[in-house]
């Protein structure tokens, strides 16, 4: 079998997919219960729903930047 090695980009995507679905488990366990400052944790489970796909975004897009940028300069020095 060949195994294929994960590229940071994949980790960082299976990390966020993990994250979610404990968010979303921790969401509706937060929605079900009633104490003090469930409220305020509730927000804070849907605010961080909404706002760790958008960190993995912008992740991968930085890395892609900063390995365009190494690459050019690995190409640029070997001339």
């Amino acid at each position: 079998m060949d195994k294929k090695k994960k590229t940071p980009k994949q980790i960082a995507a299976l990390v966020c997919v993990g994250l979610l679905l404990l968010l979303y488990l921790a969401t509706l366990v937060v929605a079900c219960l009633n104490f003090p400052g469930a409220d305020r944790l509730f927000q804070a489970c849907l605010v961080a729903t909404v706002g760790l796909p958008i960190l993995l975004w912008i992740y991968i897009w930085l890395f892609g930047k900063i390995k365009e940028r190494r690459q050019g300069q690995d190409n640029s020095n070997g001339k």
